[in-house]
């Protein structure tokens, strides 16, 4: 039987986002992609904020930015069935160790998985594997952001990696896969908040990092960061979303990189491994996102197909959308 998997980028519940929970249904977050993201067997997300009361904000470097969501937040996650999140980030820790051990309790209290953080370097690294219909997803979070908020022996923080394919880095990448397929899971996804903000297109090092993690086991990279899309990649029978974008939050625009662009990431799963990607545009507005519609899902999809064209991806346009076959 297939299992759809969905991945989507960036979700920032915080400032204007945690405003608008006290007044708006959790179902009134997510407009006409609803119905998309409930139909799936689950959804993967990066949580691009601490859920926590507390309000001691990160001061051991320079930040501009804290983002911090009421514990009410979990619902907005619960109603678009997002089973599992990525906590490997820049802002996991914005409210310091405190927000992150309030962040894994409202978690764990909601039935919500979570990666890429934890209260030490052991269960930072600790992969998430959640049912998906009738496959298992395994998950991994990494990300290159913010040192300083690293985990270690007895201190709570993200799963932390500098972005390289020398040998140690990849053998980390390498135990982690064979973490997560020890686990018990079928497919493996490996989550990363890589790379600057408000770029097109990933550099030949990521790239070269991308592929060698899928050589080491896992079978899709699942990018973000960057607040836009960038091409996706047909690696050997795996797949490489070098970013997946924003997909909420109350961020201003800017007019030509268009961060308010977006996608669902629909991945088709069969005994056979991956079998489908389906990319269905989506269009961000404040605090609510929604399927595009017209001209502009026609303009969302026509620069997907030429950023994917770069990296010899040849997509399929849709109606809804793109699609890319996978599989043997």
């Amino acid at each position: 039987m297939q299992t759809t998997l969905a991945l989507v980028g960036d979700v920032m519940l915080g400032r204007g986002v945690n405003e608008e929970i006290s007044s708006g249904t959790p179902e009134s977050f997510w407009g006409s992609a609803l119905p998309i993201l409930t139909s799936a067997d689950a959804i993967i997300a990066n949580l691009e904020c601490a859920i926590t009361e507390s309000t001691e904000q990160w001061s051991r470097t320079r930040k501009v930015f804290y983002f911090r969501a009421d514990p009410a937040a979990v619902r907005v996650l619960r109603a678009a069935n997002i089973r599992c999140v990525s906590l490997a980030n820049n802002h996991t820790l914005d409210f310091q160790e405190q927000g992150l051990l309030d962040t894994l309790r409202h978690l764990d209290d909601a039935g919500i998985s979570h990666t890429g953080a934890g209260r030490n370097e052991v269960e930072a690294a600790a992969p998430a594997v959640i049912q998906a219909g009738e496959t298992k997803i395994g998950v991994i979070a990494l990300t290159d952001n913010e040192p300083l908020f690293a985990a270690g022996p007895d201190r709570p923080g993200t799963n932390y990696l500098g972005i390289s394919t020398d040998p140690a880095a990849l053998a980390r990448v390498e135990d982690a896969a064979r973490q997560t397929r020890q686990s018990g899971a079928d497919v493996l996804v490996l989550s990363l908040h890589w790379g600057p903000n408000m770029v097109l297109r990933p550099t030949p090092l990521f790239a070269s990092f991308a592929a060698a993690a899928l050589d080491c086991g896992f079978d899709i990279v699942h990018g973000h960061s960057a607040h836009v899309f960038q091409g996706v990649q047909r690696y050997g029978n795996g797949l490489v979303l070098y970013s997946s974008g924003d997909f909420l939050d109350d961020y201003a625009v800017d007019p030509e990189l268009r961060n308010d662009w977006s996608f669902v990431f629909l991945i088709d799963v069969g005994k056979q491994g991956l079998q489908r990607l389906r990319m269905l545009p989506a269009r961000l507005r404040y605090a609510r996102v929604d399927l595009a519609e017209g001209a502009e899902l026609e303009a969302i999809r026509d620069r997907m197909t030429r950023l994917s064209a770069e990296l010899g991806t040849a997509l399929v346009q849709t109606t809804e959308g793109l699609e890319l076959p996978l599989g043997r």
